[in-house]
């Protein structure tokens, strides 16, 4: 073991001559912009995603207070009904004309309004 500490002080340069300022130039100065670069650039990352999950809270929230009977609406599992009531938490799809088919959904379940002009397959949203 010393056997290497001797190899590596003897392969170590020594400090070369004094800079312009005066004093030896200190190794740890040229590492302080690439930190504060990327500090600087996660601080603007995190503010972003906040800004963009506060908006798409109050456009949930948005949503869910539109909501109102006859509404055609399609949910995250995929299912297009026509809204028959909206309580506080929950909402009454009905599914199926024929039969009459109703169920029930929670408000967070409701993905989007669907117009009745707008096509199905552009009601998907397009996100990967």
């Amino acid at each position: 073991m010393s056997n290497w500490i001797a190899f590596i002080a003897q392969t170590t340069t020594p400090a070369g001559p004094a800079g312009p300022g005066g004093g030896a130039a200190s190794p740890g100065g040229s590492a302080f912009f690439p930190m504060a670069l990327m500090f600087g650039l996660i601080a603007f990352m995190l503010l972003t995603m906040r800004s963009q999950k506060k908006r798409e809270k109050r456009e949930r929230a948005d949503l869910f207070s539109r909501l109102s009977k006859n509404d055609r609406v399609l949910t995250v599992g995929g299912v297009i009904g026509t809204v028959v009531s909206v309580k506080e938490n929950e909402v009454l799809l009905k599914v199926d004309e024929s039969t009459n088919t109703k169920m029930t959904f929670l408000k967070s379940a409701i993905q989007r309004i669907v117009a009745e002009d707008q096509d199905l397959a552009t009601a998907q949203p397009s996100k990967p």
